[in-house]
C-alpha cells in the first residue's frame, strides 16, 4: 500500500477481515499491531478492522513502515497468527 505523507490523522490505510472458525471463546479473535508506528487499529465491525494514520506522516523521516498485526484468540493459551503489511509513504512536494 501507498500513502500520501500529507494525510490527515485518521486516514484509513487498511481494512482487515479476521475470522476463527472454532466457538465459544477460542472463536473471540483480537487484533493488535506491533512496534512504535504512527498507526493504530480499529475495530469496525464484526471482524473487521480499520488500520488508520495516529499523527501526521514525514517521508524525509520514515519512507516505508512495515507494519505487524497480530490475531490472537480467546483460548486457554492463546493461538496467534501475524501478517506483515508493507506501507510505503509518498512524497509531497514540499516548495
Amino acid at each position: 500500500s501507498e500513502i500520501s505523507e500529507d494525510a490527515p490523522p485518521g486516514t484509513v490505510v487498511a481494512l482487515l477481515h479476521v475470522q476463527d472458525r472454532d466457538s465459544g471463546q477460542n472463536g473471540e479473535v483480537r487484533c493488535s499491531l506491533d512496534g512504535s508506528i504512527p498507526l493504530g487499529l480499529e475495530k469496525t465491525f464484526n471482524n473487521y478492522y480499520s488500520v488508520v494514520t495516529s499523527r501526521d506522516l514525514d517521508r524525509e523521516e520514515v519512507s516505508e513502515y512495515n507494519v505487524t498485526v497480530r490475531a490472537s484468540d480467546g483460548g486457554s493459551p492463546p493461538r496467534w497468527s501475524s501478517a506483515v503489511l508493507s506501507l510505503r509513504v509518498l512524497d509531497v512536494n514540499d516548495n
